[in-house]
Order: structure tokens, then sequence, then C-alpha cells
């Protein structure tokens, strides 16, 4: 299977805004250059059972501990025993349960209400999975030729330009034009400055914009208790820039709503599934691909 490169020329010009504020404008083109051969993990079979395996095993062995208070004595009760109880003893035709003090009512026991749990989750549980290195690997190649399959990238729920024929899109050379001339770099170590910005410019060029815009109008508060623990909001996942290190490029695709950088060494078939749907839509640099040969 082969796949064009595309090379990338951003022409920048200043525009004032404001009274005495300039503003950076990006004029990009996009030039398909030649065709190169992809791995042959491309070519794999797609294993959706394989690849859910895969994410389950990923998320079980993130999953974080817990558990339930533990009893230390009357000055430090667990849930379900903060009561003032008596017992009344035997010989008085009903359960020999605990009860509120001065009352009838039950307390403490699993079956009264506001008693304490029968068997609650413990703390030294493990929540791990293991699986082989073959099959973990066979889920990654998986996940990768799912990316290929413009029908199975569709069917998750992404958007991209018609015109797009082949995925997934290879980007290699990278140049900004300036008054003062031209300047070629690699484009996973371009320059910070204003990289968040010439980052979406160079996505919305290469028609992926509208899945930009459907994960930013998806980012939507989380449903549950979940909103009160750090994860207010949850966004749609969107287009996977994979880099051969982690530099300048990702840090740019930082604040983008759905974007993912990741680098080869560190690439799973959760970040090519995630959920373990598969066919994400996905941007592979050059020495990406060439890393992963």
């Amino acid at each position: 299977m082969k796949a064009a490169v595309y090379h990338i020329t951003n022409e920048i010009t200043q525009d004032q805004v404001e009274a005495g504020r300039l503003q950076e404008v990006y004029d990009i083109s996009i030039e398909a250059g030649k065709k190169v051969s992809l791995p042959s993990a491309f070519d794999s079979d797609v294993r959706s059972d394989v690849i859910r395996k895969a994410v389950r095993v990923s998320r079980a062995n993130r999953r974080q501990a817990y558990g339930s208070k533990q009893q230390k004595g009357k000055k430090r009760p667990m849930p379900g025993m903060r009561h003032s109880v008596e017992w009344w003893g035997k010989g008085r035709g009903v359960s020999r349960i605990m009860r509120k003090t001065g009352q009838r009512t039950g307390a403490q026991n699993p079956h009264t209400r506001g008693g304490r749990r029968a068997h609650g989750p413990k703390v030294e549980k493990d929540w791990s999975m293991s699986m082989n290195a073959t099959e973990r690997r066979l889920a990654r190649d998986s996940a990768l030729a799912a990316t290929t399959d413009r029908d199975m990238v569709s069917a998750r729920g992404h958007r991209f330009h018609e015109e797009i024929d082949t995925l997934p899109l290879i980007i290699g050379d990278y140049t900004e034009v300036r008054d003062e001339g031209e300047e070629s770099m690699d484009i996973e170590v371009f320059s910070l400055e204003h990289a968040t910005r010439k980052l979406v410019a160079i996505l919305e060029s290469l028609g992926l914009g509208d899945d930009l815009q459907r994960a930013r109008n998806g980012r939507k508060v989380r449903a549950g208790k979940g909103k009160m623990r750090g994860r207010r909001h949850r966004t749609p996942k969107s287009v996977l820039v994979v880099v051969s290190q982690k530099s300048g490029l990702a840090k740019a695709g930082g604040n983008i709503p759905g974007v993912d950088v990741v680098a080869v060494k560190d690439l799973s078939a959760e970040d090519l599934a995630p959920g373990g749907d598969v066919g994400r839509l996905t941007v592979f640099t050059k020495k990406a691909v060439e890393e992963l040969a």
C-alpha cells in the first residue's frame, strides 16, 4: 500500500487588527509529493475483538484502587456506623441487632436503613489485566489497518474533505515564507511561536477543519459525579497526530480540543481506537512512518 506525502508551505503576513496591534495571517498551500510505501502493519486484518481486548486491558491497568473508609474505633467510625446504639439483649421476641439509643429503629447492620455496606470495595483489590506482547502488537497493527479505511473512519463519526481519497495523511517538508525570505524546517520541531494557530491552520488546509469543529462543538458537561472530580467536560476524540519524537508539534497540539499527539514508540491500540471503536482519523509525519517500518 502506498500513500502520498504532502509538503506544506506557509506564507506568513501581518495584518493590523487594532491600533498598533498586528496579527499573523497564514496562507497555507499543500503540494502532494512522491508516494511512499506504508509498512506491512497497514495491510493487517482488522480484528475488532483483539482491539477491544487491548483497550480494556489498557484501561484496567490505569484504574486507581479505591475502597471504603476503615473502622477505627468510636472516634473515627466508618460510614454507616455513626450512630449512638444499644443492644436490647435476648428474650424480647425481636432480632438481636443494634438499635438506636432510646428507639426501636435498627442501625449499623447492612440490612438496616443508613447501615454499613455488607462487603464494600477493598483497596487491596488488584484491577490489573495482562496481555501477551504478540497479541498487543496484533491489536496495534489491526488498529493501524483500520485507519486506512475511509468507510470505517467515517462510520466512527469523523468528518474530512471529500477530495481526500487515501488515508492516513502523511505530512513531510514544512516551509515558512516571510518578507525576510523562506525557511525550511522539520515539521516536528518547528518554532513554538503561535504554534497552536499554525497547527490548526495546517490541519484545516489538509481538509480536516470540519472534524476539529465537531470536537470543539461537542464538548459537553459530563453526566454523573465525575464533573465534581476534575473531569467536568467530555470532549470527542478528533485527529490523532503520530510523530517520531515529541517536540514542538506535540506542544502545539496540546491545546486543541480532541487532538492527541503521540510518539511512535508509545503508539497503542487505544490511541488508534479510543473506547475500542476502530477507525480514528490519523495524520502521520514522514519520519514517524519511516520509524514505524
